[in-house]
């Protein structure tokens, strides 16, 4: 399921995903804490992310129950930025990353490693 998401639903959606199920007023007063959203905010972002199927709700008390999962948003959001910013080439945000130099060793270590195991899936 591909759906576009603001970064707006993406905070809501964020709480889900880290603390599971919450009902919305769980979800008003977490993002209340930790960005200073009041719950008409909250609440309005909620249906929105209900409206685009990214969100299911139940009773009781306006459960909610994200359907979409962190990966599959993170891998729509990759491809539409390779597509927009990279001419839908996957090497060139890669070289973008490596000329940047701001990679930690342990970060350059990591992608030799992910860099590896795709090789060795290719070859199986």
């Amino acid at each position: 399921m591909t759906v576009k998401l603001f970064d707006s639903e993406l905070k809501v959606m964020d709480v889900l995903w880290r603390n599971g199920d919450r009902t919305a007023k769980e979800i008003a007063g977490i993002l209340g804490e930790e960005i200073g959203w009041n719950t008409n905010t909250t609440y309005t972002v909620i249906k929105k992310c209900v409206t685009k199927g990214a969100i299911r709700r139940s009773e009781p008390g306006f459960q909610c129950h994200a359907l979409i999962s962190k990966t599959e948003v993170q891998a729509a959001e990759t491809e539409a930025l390779i597509g927009k910013l990279f001419d839908g080439s996957p090497d060139l945000l890669f070289a973008s990353l490596l000329d940047s130099r701001k990679l930690s060793v342990e970060q350059l270590e990591r992608l030799r490693r992910l860099v590896t195991a795709m090789e060795q899936e290719h070859r199986s």
